[in-house]
């Protein structure tokens, strides 16, 4: 099984991946409701909004793949 895109040791991969999961975690908080928690995520990152975390991160990604 190729792991092209999945590299935990890689910088790139971890840089990526934060935002990511920021953006679902914050993207989700209808769902969740834990306001306080998506207030101090969304802050850590400021303020951006889920969209731009997520399709950043897939971004980062996708360049440590295209790279290995």
């Amino acid at each position: 099984m190729d792991r092209k895109y999945f590299k935990p040791k890689s910088v790139t991969w971890w840089s990526g991946f934060v935002p990511l999961v920021g953006g679902v975690f914050i993207a989700f908080e209808p769902v969740h409701q834990l306001a306080d928690y998506t207030t101090a995520v969304h802050a850590l990152f400021g303020n951006a909004s889920p969209g731009i975390l997520i399709n950043g991160g897939l971004a980062l990604i996708g360049l440590r793949g295209a790279s290995a």
